[in-house]
C-alpha cells in the first residue's frame, strides 16, 4: 500500500469513529536514542546535589536528526555522570518545539524520558507532516516502535479553558504520485 493509500485509510478510520479518541500514525522508528545530545541556551545553572541542571533562554537540544527547542529546559541526570546515559530525563516548557527530518511537534510542556525512549507533548498540541496536520491536547510518542498518539482531553476543555475535547485531523494527499 502507498503512502497515499495509507493516509486515506487513516482519514477513514478517523470518519469511522475507529479509535475516536486518538489519532496514530508511525513515526520516527528505529530512532537511535543512544546518539549523544548537545544542549546550548542563553544561561545555564547545575544543582548538582538534587542531580539536574537547567537551561533557560533560546534553548536547543540536538540528538542525530531530533532537535528540541524551547524557553526552558531541566535535564536530570543520573548520580554517576561518566555513565554513556548520564541524561534519564529531559522536561521543556514553553513554546515546545519538536523536529525530525520528516516532521514538527509543537507544545506547551515536553518530557523526553531517555530510560524508556518516549517523548510527551502537552497543551495545544499540533503534529505536521508536509501539509499534513493533527492537533489535540497531548501527544505520545514511542521512538524506539514509531508509534505516536495524538489524544484530547475528553472532558472538552483544559485546565485553562481552551481546547476543544477532539483529535482533529486534516490529510494533504501528497502529489508524488501525479506527473
Amino acid at each position: 500500500m502507498t503512502l497515499r493509500g495509507l493516509t486515506l485509510l487513516a482519514a477513514l478510520l478517523l470518519v469511522l469513529g475507529v479509535d475516536a479518541g486518538a489519532a496514530r500514525a508511525q513515526i520516527g522508528k528505529g530512532y537511535d536514542t543512544s546518539l549523544p545530545i548537545e544542549i546550548t541556551a542563553d544561561s545555564l545553572e547545575v544543582q548538582q546535589e538534587e542531580q539536574f541542571a537547567v537551561f533557560t533562554g533560546n534553548v536547543d537540544a540536538v540528538q542525530g536528526d531530533l532537535i528540541l527547542r524551547a524557553d526552558r529546559l531541566v535535564v536530570y541526570y543520573r548520580a554517576n555522570a561518566a555513565e554513556s546515559n548520564a541524561i534519564r530525563m529531559i522536561e521543556a516548557y514553553g513554546n515546545v518545539f519538536l523536529s525530525s527530518p520528516t516532521e514538527t511537534a509543537q507544545g506547551a510542556k515536553g518530557v523526553y524520558n531517555l530510560d524508556t525512549d518516549k517523548v510527551e507533548l502537552t497543551g495545544e498540541v499540533q503534529l505536521t507532516r508536509g501539509e499534513s496536520v493533527i492537533r489535540g491536547d497531548r501527544l505520545d510518542m514511542d521512538l524506539a516502535t514509531g508509534r505516536t498518539r495524538v489524544s484530547s482531553n475528553a472532558a472538552g476543555t483544559q485546565q485553562n479553558g481552551q481546547g476543544s475535547g477532539r483529535v482533529k485531523a486534516l490529510f494533504v494527499p501528497s502529489n508524488d504520485d501525479a506527473e
